[in-house]
């Protein structure tokens, strides 16, 4: 039996970050509602957010390689809608210096 996929964007996208990075934090908001009207903006909004991902895998990687590995693991959602993504992604180190 297949898992059922979550109904909204929100939860698909903190599903795959967990599956992706096993993170010790995941913080997914939905800002689509400051960009309505904007490129990318759709009515239903679920297009624009922002991530807050707390992960021992980057420990040793650049800011870029960090934010290319999550774009990979959200893949699926650029192609179905998501636009914009603010990224905030620190090791749990880097997260306890604040």
């Amino acid at each position: 039996m297949q898992a059922m996929n979550p109904p909204n964007r929100a939860a698909r996208i903190e599903a795959a970050i967990r599956g992706a990075f096993a993170p010790t934090e995941v913080i997914v908001q939905d800002d689509s509602a400051l960009h309505a009207g904007h490129a990318g903006a759709r009515p239903g909004g679920e297009t624009h957010y922002t991530l807050r991902i707390v992960a021992p895998g980057f420990a040793g990687q650049s800011r870029v390689t960090r934010s290319r590995a999550v774009h990979e693991a959200l893949a699926a959602e650029f192609v179905t809608g998501l636009h914009a993504l603010s990224l905030k992604l620190l090791t749990p180190e880097e997260a306890a210096r604040g």
